[in-house]
Protein backbone atom coordinates (compact mmCIF):
# COMPACT_ATOMS: atom_id res chain seq x y z
CA UNK A 1 0.00 0.00 0.00
CA UNK A 2 2.79 2.43 0.93
CA UNK A 3 4.60 1.58 -2.30
CA UNK A 4 1.47 2.41 -4.33
CA UNK A 5 1.08 5.76 -2.56
CA UNK A 6 4.69 6.59 -3.35
CA UNK A 7 4.19 5.82 -7.04
CA UNK A 8 0.98 7.85 -7.30
CA UNK A 9 2.47 10.88 -5.59
CA UNK A 10 2.57 13.91 -7.93
CA UNK A 11 6.05 14.68 -9.30
CA UNK A 12 6.03 18.20 -7.80
CA UNK A 13 5.55 16.71 -4.32
CA UNK A 14 7.74 13.68 -4.87
CA UNK A 15 10.87 15.68 -5.61
CA UNK A 16 11.49 19.35 -5.08
CA UNK A 17 14.10 20.99 -7.23
CA UNK A 18 16.91 22.71 -5.44
CA UNK A 19 17.28 26.38 -6.37
CA UNK A 20 20.08 27.00 -8.84
CA UNK A 21 23.24 28.59 -7.54
CA UNK A 22 23.23 31.24 -10.25
CA UNK A 23 27.03 31.42 -10.34
CA UNK A 24 27.26 31.93 -14.13
CA UNK A 25 25.04 35.03 -13.83
CA UNK A 26 26.93 36.27 -10.77
CA UNK A 27 30.28 35.82 -12.49
CA UNK A 28 29.08 37.63 -15.61
CA UNK A 29 27.71 40.55 -13.60
CA UNK A 30 30.93 40.83 -11.57
CA UNK A 31 32.98 40.86 -14.76
CA UNK A 32 30.64 43.50 -16.21
CA UNK A 33 31.14 45.59 -13.07
CA UNK A 34 34.92 45.14 -13.01
CA UNK A 35 35.81 47.95 -15.45
CA UNK A 36 33.65 50.70 -13.92
CA UNK A 37 34.71 49.63 -10.41
CA UNK A 38 38.37 49.76 -11.42
CA UNK A 39 37.79 53.13 -13.08
CA UNK A 40 36.15 54.38 -9.91
CA UNK A 41 39.09 53.23 -7.79
CA UNK A 42 41.50 55.05 -10.11
CA UNK A 43 39.30 58.15 -9.98
CA UNK A 44 39.34 58.03 -6.18
CA UNK A 45 43.13 57.90 -6.35
CA UNK A 46 43.15 61.02 -8.51
CA UNK A 47 40.80 62.86 -6.15
CA UNK A 48 42.85 61.94 -3.08
CA UNK A 49 46.08 62.95 -4.85
CA UNK A 50 44.70 66.39 -5.76
CA UNK A 51 42.44 67.46 -2.87
CA UNK A 52 42.17 71.00 -4.22
CA UNK A 53 41.24 69.94 -7.75
CA UNK A 54 38.92 71.42 -10.32
CA UNK A 55 35.72 70.16 -8.68
CA UNK A 56 34.04 72.11 -5.86
CA UNK A 57 34.09 70.49 -2.42
CA UNK A 58 30.43 69.41 -2.60
CA UNK A 59 30.87 67.85 -6.03
CA UNK A 60 34.02 66.09 -4.84
CA UNK A 61 32.06 64.62 -1.93
CA UNK A 62 29.30 63.60 -4.36
CA UNK A 63 31.85 61.94 -6.65
CA UNK A 64 33.38 59.95 -3.79
CA UNK A 65 29.93 58.94 -2.53
CA UNK A 66 28.91 57.91 -6.04
CA UNK A 67 31.96 55.72 -6.63
CA UNK A 68 31.79 53.98 -3.24
CA UNK A 69 28.01 53.46 -3.31
CA UNK A 70 27.95 52.30 -6.92
CA UNK A 71 30.75 49.80 -6.22
CA UNK A 72 28.81 48.36 -3.28
CA UNK A 73 25.58 48.18 -5.27
CA UNK A 74 27.15 46.56 -8.34
CA UNK A 75 29.28 43.99 -6.51
CA UNK A 76 26.91 42.99 -3.71
CA UNK A 77 23.88 43.27 -5.98
CA UNK A 78 25.26 40.61 -8.32
CA UNK A 79 24.74 37.98 -5.60
CA UNK A 80 21.03 38.83 -5.38
CA UNK A 81 20.63 37.16 -8.77
CA UNK A 82 21.39 33.76 -7.23
CA UNK A 83 18.11 31.81 -6.73
CA UNK A 84 19.78 29.78 -3.98
CA UNK A 85 20.74 32.92 -2.04
CA UNK A 86 17.32 34.53 -2.61
CA UNK A 87 15.67 31.59 -0.85
CA UNK A 88 17.72 32.41 2.24
CA UNK A 89 15.55 35.24 3.52
CA UNK A 90 18.06 36.38 6.13
CA UNK A 91 20.75 36.87 3.49
CA UNK A 92 18.40 38.57 1.04
CA UNK A 93 17.01 40.98 3.63
CA UNK A 94 20.39 41.77 5.17
CA UNK A 95 21.89 42.44 1.75
CA UNK A 96 18.86 44.52 0.78
CA UNK A 97 19.32 46.79 3.81
CA UNK A 98 22.76 47.64 2.44
CA UNK A 99 21.91 47.65 -1.25
CA UNK A 100 18.90 49.98 -1.26
CA UNK A 101 20.61 52.88 0.61
CA UNK A 102 23.75 52.39 -1.49
CA UNK A 103 21.69 52.47 -4.68
CA UNK A 104 19.92 55.68 -3.65
CA UNK A 105 23.25 57.33 -2.81
CA UNK A 106 24.68 56.23 -6.17
CA UNK A 107 21.69 57.50 -8.14
CA UNK A 108 21.24 60.80 -6.32
CA UNK A 109 24.95 61.62 -6.42
CA UNK A 110 24.92 60.86 -10.17
CA UNK A 111 22.08 63.35 -10.56
CA UNK A 112 24.07 65.96 -8.65
CA UNK A 113 27.18 65.39 -10.74
CA UNK A 114 25.17 65.59 -13.97
CA UNK A 115 23.39 68.82 -13.02
CA UNK A 116 26.53 70.51 -11.64
CA UNK A 117 28.98 68.83 -13.98
CA UNK A 118 30.98 72.01 -14.56
CA UNK A 119 32.51 70.70 -17.77
CA UNK A 120 32.87 72.09 -21.25
CA UNK A 121 29.77 72.89 -23.30
CA UNK A 122 30.32 69.95 -25.66
CA UNK A 123 30.13 67.60 -22.65
CA UNK A 124 26.57 68.72 -21.88
CA UNK A 125 24.83 65.99 -23.99
CA UNK A 126 26.69 63.26 -22.09
CA UNK A 127 25.77 64.86 -18.77
CA UNK A 128 22.11 64.98 -19.84
CA UNK A 129 22.13 61.30 -20.84
CA UNK A 130 23.51 60.38 -17.44
CA UNK A 131 20.98 62.66 -15.76
CA UNK A 132 18.04 60.96 -17.53
CA UNK A 133 19.11 57.45 -16.57
CA UNK A 134 20.12 58.42 -13.02
CA UNK A 135 16.66 59.92 -12.57
CA UNK A 136 15.10 56.75 -13.99
CA UNK A 137 17.16 54.66 -11.58
CA UNK A 138 15.91 56.78 -8.68
CA UNK A 139 12.29 56.27 -9.77
CA UNK A 140 12.86 52.51 -10.05
CA UNK A 141 14.29 52.41 -6.54
CA UNK A 142 11.33 54.33 -5.12
CA UNK A 143 8.95 51.91 -6.83
CA UNK A 144 10.96 48.98 -5.43
CA UNK A 145 10.68 50.34 -1.88
CA UNK A 146 6.94 50.91 -2.28
CA UNK A 147 6.52 47.36 -3.60
CA UNK A 148 8.39 45.77 -0.70
CA UNK A 149 6.38 47.74 1.87
CA UNK A 150 3.28 46.23 0.23
CA UNK A 151 4.96 42.79 0.28
CA UNK A 152 4.74 42.61 -3.48
CA UNK A 153 7.97 40.66 -3.87
CA UNK A 154 7.64 40.10 -7.62
CA UNK A 155 7.27 43.83 -8.34
CA UNK A 156 10.08 44.62 -5.90
CA UNK A 157 12.43 42.25 -7.72
CA UNK A 158 11.45 43.67 -11.11
CA UNK A 159 12.09 47.30 -10.11
CA UNK A 160 15.40 46.42 -8.43
CA UNK A 161 16.47 44.55 -11.57
CA UNK A 162 15.76 47.64 -13.67
CA UNK A 163 17.77 49.82 -11.28
CA UNK A 164 20.66 47.36 -11.23
CA UNK A 165 20.73 47.20 -15.04
CA UNK A 166 21.34 50.95 -15.13
CA UNK A 167 23.99 50.70 -12.42
CA UNK A 168 26.11 48.09 -14.23
CA UNK A 169 25.88 49.83 -17.59
CA UNK A 170 29.43 51.12 -17.14
CA UNK A 171 30.76 47.74 -18.23
CA UNK A 172 28.41 47.70 -21.21
CA UNK A 173 29.57 51.20 -22.14
CA UNK A 174 33.16 49.95 -22.28
CA UNK A 175 32.12 47.10 -24.59
CA UNK A 176 30.08 49.41 -26.83
CA UNK A 177 32.97 51.87 -27.07
CA UNK A 178 35.40 49.08 -27.95
CA UNK A 179 33.10 47.63 -30.63
CA UNK A 180 32.64 51.08 -32.17
CA UNK A 181 36.07 52.70 -31.88
CA UNK A 182 38.25 49.71 -32.83
CA UNK A 183 36.87 49.47 -36.39
CA UNK A 184 35.71 53.09 -36.84
CA UNK A 185 38.02 55.19 -34.70
CA UNK A 186 37.41 57.72 -31.94
CA UNK A 187 34.18 59.68 -31.59
CA UNK A 188 33.51 63.28 -30.59
CA UNK A 189 31.66 64.32 -27.43
CA UNK A 190 28.25 64.04 -29.12
CA UNK A 191 29.05 60.56 -30.41
CA UNK A 192 30.22 59.57 -26.94
CA UNK A 193 26.84 60.60 -25.53
CA UNK A 194 25.08 58.41 -28.11
CA UNK A 195 27.26 55.40 -27.28
CA UNK A 196 26.65 55.83 -23.55
CA UNK A 197 22.90 56.08 -24.19
CA UNK A 198 23.08 52.94 -26.34
CA UNK A 199 24.72 51.03 -23.47
CA UNK A 200 22.00 52.16 -21.06
CA UNK A 201 19.30 51.06 -23.51
CA UNK A 202 20.94 47.65 -24.07
CA UNK A 203 21.08 46.95 -20.34
CA UNK A 204 17.50 48.11 -19.84
CA UNK A 205 16.30 45.87 -22.68
CA UNK A 206 18.12 42.85 -21.19
CA UNK A 207 16.55 43.63 -17.80
CA UNK A 208 13.06 43.66 -19.33
CA UNK A 209 13.70 40.30 -21.00
CA UNK A 210 14.86 38.85 -17.68
CA UNK A 211 11.79 40.20 -15.89
CA UNK A 212 9.47 38.72 -18.53
CA UNK A 213 11.25 35.40 -18.25
CA UNK A 214 10.78 35.39 -14.47
CA UNK A 215 7.12 36.29 -14.85
CA UNK A 216 6.60 33.48 -17.34
CA UNK A 217 8.20 30.96 -14.98
CA UNK A 218 6.09 32.22 -12.08
CA UNK A 219 2.88 31.91 -14.09
CA UNK A 220 3.92 28.42 -15.20
CA UNK A 221 4.42 27.34 -11.59
CA UNK A 222 1.04 28.76 -10.61
CA UNK A 223 -0.71 26.93 -13.45
CA UNK A 224 1.12 23.68 -12.52
CA UNK A 225 -0.09 23.97 -8.94
CA UNK A 226 -3.61 24.58 -10.19
CA UNK A 227 -3.42 21.49 -12.35
CA UNK A 228 -2.30 19.40 -9.36
CA UNK A 229 -5.08 20.74 -7.15
CA UNK A 230 -7.73 20.12 -9.76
Amino acid sequence: MSQQMKVNRPPAVQQRRRPKSGWPAITGLLLLSALPVLGGVLRLGEVSATPGGSLPLVSTAALIAHIVAMTVFCVLGAFQFSPALRTRHRWHRAAGRVLIPAAFIAALSAIWLAVFFGGRLEELPLAMVRLVFAAAMTVFLVRAVIAITRRDFAAHGAWMTRAYAIAVSGGTQALVFALWTIPLGDVDAFGEAWLVATAFVINSAVAELLIRRRTGRRMSRVSDRGALVS
